[in-house]
């Protein structure tokens, strides 16, 4: 992303934006669920001082690679604690497929009337962030969101076995992202070029 070091000034806040929207869905649905861990916690909130972990953060812009606070979540409050559980997770994905759909028709609208260069140039990089944020996060790579989506699908003995995998997962992100970047790209640029597809219609 250092090669990008010009475009910072949309990149940042692209970020905040995306990573701000992802948390607070998480802690939305989640309390809409009947867990109020994340209210008191204050995570119910689009403040982004909330959700941003600043080393995280820093990392994600110099290294391609971050993170955001999590949000807590205790889901012995739900009704079907392994269900909504995965539901959580989920809406944070979403919240990013969302956000870039807005995207996409906020930069259509500053093409068709000849807004600023500058605008255009933020959603679009606005929609790539959320795309990436979104697919990123559906890998199913423990604590990855993915992960917790599969509680909803696996037997719980072996979802049980499957989250031990948790500590080593940040290791296992780093080698993949290291070693084999294209396992990303294959399953990340499908989706982009939809949202670029979507964007052309539009225009």
């Amino acid at each position: 992303m250092l090669d990008n070091i010009d475009e910072l000034v949309y990149i940042i806040p692209a970020l905040i934006i995306s990573f701000t929207v992802h948390e607070w869905a998480h802690a939305f649905v989640s309390y809409k669920l009947g867990d109020r861990t994340a209210k008191s916690d204050g995570r119910l909130s689009l403040n982004p001082l909330k959700h941003i972990d600043f080393l995280g953060f820093f990392s994600l812009i110099v290294f391609g690679f971050g993170w955001a606070k999590p949000v807590n979540i205790n889901p012995d409050n739900y009704k079907n604690p392994i269900r909504d559980t995965s539901l959580v997770a989920a809406f944070g994905p979403i919240s990013n497929f969302l956000m870039g759909l807005l995207g996409v028709l906020l930069c259509a609208l500053c093409i068709r009337i000849n807004a600023s260069i500058y605008f255009i140039k933020f959603f679009s990089i606005f929609i790539s962030y959320n795309v990436v944020l979104g697919v990123f996060n559906l890998f199913p790579i423990p604590p990855l969101d993915g992960s917790k989506i599969l509680a909803g699908v696996l037997p719980i003995n072996i979802y049980n076995k499957y989250l031990s995998l948790e500590r080593f997962g940040f290791i296992i992100i780093f080698v993949l992202l290291i070693l084999y970047p294209e396992v990303f790209d294959i399953i990340i640029d499908p989706v982009l070029n939809f949202y670029n597809t979507c964007l052309l219609k539009l225009i």
